[in-house]
């Protein structure tokens, strides 16, 4: 069964032929370059990228680049033509290149060839190798030279190489700036090579100065050639440059408002609306309220819908940001538009009932926008309006299961959700429409809505009652067939019904859901269901639902996987039975959970794989069955407080042994050993969060939570029972302790105790109230949406790993560790790699026979360095002391840190082993040494036997 589970996964992943290390898979390649036939070199050259994605390490990649430079120079132009598309696909391996020189000399030699479609080539080489070469003045030189060519494939070749060029290099940039002026304004230049040189102009923003001589260029060229081509062209080059450079921002939205005004044009006012949009989302605090007002007067003037669409969404995306605070607020001397009568808002209301769906989903849009925005009393009208609208627009789009109209539906179910959020008394009234519109409403829209409900019921549980109802009789009458909406849609309203019932399903309602889901077939959808139902914490629900899944899986493995989850949603539900103040049952039903989860967890070892090793999954469960195991000695503690009170003579034991916390008897080392292993807990609950770089926010906000339930608890020890300022409270009366021996010292033993047992009372309730509190499992326990490895190598390294690098003891180990970031499908999805943290460590594991005495600077090694890996590489050094002889063992350790400053332990950890040996100057005078002292002892030791 493992084999073949392996196999398959080998075949997803793309692994089906048979797996060759680095050295052997490039002599492969190496064979197919070197065949007399072109469709072998050929297949070879276009496996490369392959190559580099599976072993991205610079060794490797430098001699690949450099053979694939020799089949650049040989070849004919269609495999010149491969290895330049081969380039183009690894640019980020490019700087992995250690030959430099050499690999561009290779490459330099055919722009001597007498066939121009060579030279192009060429060009083009050169320019996809501009971010490593950005400065080289050989290439500069043939890029200039080229513009001049007349073969137009070399011409197009050279502007493609002179805008990469631009884009790295500044002293390109501005050598190249006068020539690319005089072309474009030079007669004999043709219009379509003005059309392509037009566009370099954007890269021109290496300092002010170029810039603005750029800008003054691309002025010219607006007015000189009005042509619809060119103005388009500059237009958009004029928005890149001010884009890039940020001086002229504000410049150039009034330019591409007044294009947008008065050019007649419908596509120069199309290129307008879009570059306004970029500029609205890329720096929307450069727009003033004035830009915004005459952006409105042209949406409410055109007759063009298309227009008007366009104008709205530039505005609904300026409307989500912090220009619409600067539109609506009071500058001195200017008084400032009340929401309610400003063209913005009038706009908006026009839109909100328009016939095209898109427009008025922006128009809704920004009126909701403004709404949650703009804090003020008179707003209810304004409210009102945004409630219609929305209403409106998920009537029309509901019965519609066209793609535009569930594109406009998610808009406006996500002006829903932030309106519920930002104005929490327009809840309820969403709500109902959403409710009502569900009966009547497409398979994909009641999808989309039922998503809708769930957000706003999981902001505003106080909702969820009130939905419960609506939610059943729709999932009664819902259609019974096996389509992909049908199947979503059983998922989804299951979800929606977890999160309204916020305590436990009642009978009815788990009857309906099973007698649902007995007519469907699809056991992925059971599976989808019964983890809505952990992760809401309807245990007792998804254990059924496990339990009939596990005769419908073909692999042990997934058998496995499913029992676990069984066992432990049934561990849960057994804490559902706990009631506050008994605490022998709060006893028997955490041994019951315990059982439960202790087979939960050998099924769950066993449904791992090499593969899918199950880490995350099994560390959780593990800190559950301790943390439950802890709670459960807690209150075997407490509990003992009773039938082992402190003996009579705790309180002179405590003053003779000068510990106050000794009256309370034994409890009190007990309690302190609770209180540690608390913390333990919560420190080992710690070191999985870091360890979890690629979970989600809501998981990871669920191992916070349980780490602070550890830490509340173990608190609460300390606090009640522990802290010797509330404990000591007799410790006024220990100067008279002889007049204290009889009726008072029983009266203030028995006060004592009566606040003892109150506070392990207080305890016990403690541990009862966060056991009811149903476990969710999180989605990271699941489902895997980010993955992120980091792949380390280090050199020197052994042929062997068992066998250590030999050095000798007066020199230092150079060590250069060299490391690959790998990503899934998503990668950061949830957080980003800012740095890696290398930490690098050496311990001398054996001494060497004879021990010399050595002069030791040195005596282990502890280093730390922190690289930005730029392309998911890096790389650094260490140099390294070894001045003990014998083994030393060297551990190098990662770990990341995130762009907002978080460190996470992500691993990996990698060991070699190094063996210091004796320098051959120090062993041979150390020998001289012995040599010289041997003489004299035999002369010291015949004189003795000579006075003898």
């Amino acid at each position: 069964m493992a084999s073949n589970s392996t196999k398959s996964f080998l075949a997803d992943a793309g692994y089906g032929e048979q797996e060759l290390d680095a050295n052997s898979a490039l002599m492969e390649l190496d064979k197919g370059l070197r065949s007399g036939k072109l469709g072998e070199q050929c297949e070879a050259v276009v496996r490369f990228p392959r190559l580099f994605q599976k072993y991205p390490f610079p060794i490797l990649i430098n001699s690949a680049f450099l053979k694939l430079a020799d089949v650049f120079r040989v070849g004919n132009n269609f495999l010149r033509l491969c290895v330049l598309k081969v380039t183009q696909q690894s640019e980020k391996h490019l700087e992995k290149i250690l030959n430099v020189d050499e690999f561009v000399k290779r490459i330099f030699s055919v722009i001597h060839s007498n066939d121009p479609v060579a030279r192009a080539i060429t060009l083009r080489m050169l320019g996809s190798l501009a971010s490593i070469i950005p400065e080289r003045k050989n290439a500069h030189h043939s890029i200039r030279q080229s513009l001049d060519s007349h073969d137009n494939v070399e011409v197009e070749a050279a502007v493609f190489a002179a805008a990469n060029f631009s884009a790295q290099s500044k002293d390109f940039a501005v050598g190249i700036c006068n020539k690319i002026s005089e072309m474009i304004q030079g007669l004999a230049t043709p219009v379509d090579l003005k059309l392509k040189l037009i566009p370099i102009l954007q890269h021109m923003h290496h300092d002010a100065i170029l810039a603005s001589s750029a800008r003054q260029l691309l002025q010219q060229l607006v007015t000189s050639y009005p042509s619809t081509k060119m103005v388009i062209v500059s237009l958009h080059t004029f928005t890149l440059l001010a884009a890039s450079s940020l001086v002229d921002t504000p410049k150039q939205i009034q330019l591409l408002l007044q294009y947008l005004k008065n050019d007649p044009r419908k596509a120069v006012k199309r290129l307008a609306i879009q570059d306004l949009k970029l500029l609205a989302s890329k720096t929307p605090h450069t727009w003033s309220r004035e830009n915004i007002q005459a952006l409105c007067e042209c949406a409410l003037q055109t007759p063009y819908d298309s227009l008007k669409l366009g104008m709205l969404s530039v505005l609904s995306t300026l409307s989500a940001t912090i220009a619409i605070k600067h539109y609506f607020s009071i500058v001195p001397g200017n008084v400032g538009s009340s929401p309610r009568s400003s063209d913005l808002v009038k706009l908006a209301q026009e839109c909100c009932y328009h016939n095209n769906r898109g427009i008025a989903a922006h128009g809704v849009r920004v009126l909701t926008n403004i709404t949650v925005s703009c804090q003020e009393k008179d707003l209810l009208p304004l409210e009102q309006d945004a409630v219609f609208g929305l209403e409106s627009l998920l009537v029309l789009c509901s019965q519609d299961d066209s793609p535009g109209a569930q594109a406009t539906l998610k808009i406006a179910l996500n002006c829903m959700v932030k309106l519920a959020k930002g104005r929490p008394h327009l809840s309820q009234s969403v709500v109902e429409t959403l409710l009502t519109q569900l009966h009547s409403a497409q398979d994909a829209a009641r999808i989309l809505m039922c998503h809708c409900l769930a957000a706003i019921a999981m902001q505003l549980p106080v909702l969820g009652d009130g939905m419960l109802g609506d939610l059943m009789e729709l999932y009664k009458v819902i259609g019974r067939s096996a389509t992909d909406k049908q199947q979503e849609l059983l998922v989804s309203l299951a979800t929606v019904i977890f999160v309204a019932s916020q305590k436990a399903l009642s009978a009815e309602v788990k009857a309906v859901i099973k007698q649902q889901l007995e007519s469907v077939s699809n056991g992925w959808t059971v599976y989808r269901i019964a983890r809505q139902a952990s992760r809401m914490g309807n245990h007792d629900m998804a254990r059924e639902l496990y339990q009939s899944l596990l005769t419908q899986v073909a692999s042990e493995h997934f058998y496995f996987w499913l029992n676990s989850l069984k066992e432990f949603s049934h561990a849960e539900q057994c804490l559902t039975g706990l009631l506050e103040e008994n605490y022998s049952s709060a006893l028997s039903c955490i041994a019951e959970s315990l059982k439960f989860y202790h087979k939960g967890i050998a099924s769950l070892t066993a449904a791992s794989t090499p593969l899918n090793p199950l880490s995350f999954q099994c560390e959780f469960v593990k800190l559950r069955i301790d943390l439950l195991q802890a709670f459960s000695q807690l209150i075997c503690t407490c509990n003992s407080l009773k039938t082992s009170p402190p003996p009579a003579i705790a309180t002179t034991i405590a003053m003779t042994l000068g510990n106050d916390l000794q009256r309370c008897g034994r409890i009190s080392n007990q309690m302190k050993q609770s209180m540690e292993e608390f913390r333990s807990l919560a420190s080992r609950y710690g070191d999985l969060y870091q360890a979890s770089f690629d979970a989600d926010s809501a998981t990871l906000r669920n191992v916070e939570l349980q780490q602070q339930s550890c830490l509340l608890i173990s608190h609460a020890i300390e606090a009640l029972i522990l802290d010797p300022e509330s404990a000591s409270f007799q410790e006024y009366g220990s100067a008279g302790t002889a007049q204290a021996d009889s009726e008072y010292e029983r009266r203030m033993m028995s006060v004592y105790n009566h606040v003892l047992e109150e506070h392990t009372a207080c305890l016990c309730n403690a541990i009862i109230a966060l056991l009811k509190v149903p476990l969710s499992f999180q989605r990271y326990f699941f489902q895997k949406l980010q993955s992120t490895s980091i792949k380390l190598a280090l050199s020197p390294s052994p042929r062997n790993p068992a066998e250590p690098i030999a050095v000798q003891n007066n020199q230092q180990l150079a060590l250069k560790v060299e490391g690959v970031v790998q990503h899934g499908s998503k990668p950061g999805l949830f957080r980003k790699i800012q740095s890696v943290c290398l930490n690098v460590s050496s311990t001398l594991q054996s001494k060497s026979g004879q021990d010399y005495k050595i002069p030791i600077d040195n005596m282990t090694n502890e280093m730390e360095q922190r690289v930005e890996p730029h392309n998911d590489y890096f790389s650094t050094q260490f140099l390294l002391n070894f001045a003990i002889l014998g083994t030393h063992n060297i551990t190098v350790e990662s770990s990341v840190k995130d762009a907002n400053g978080i460190v996470w332990k992500t691993g990996p950890r990698t060991t070699i082993f190094v063996k210091s040996l004796e320098d051959p100057y120090s062993q041979q005078i150390r020998l001289q040494q012995q040599q010289a002292q041997q003489p004299l002892q035999q002369q010291q030791q015949r004189n003795a036997y000579t006075r003898f």
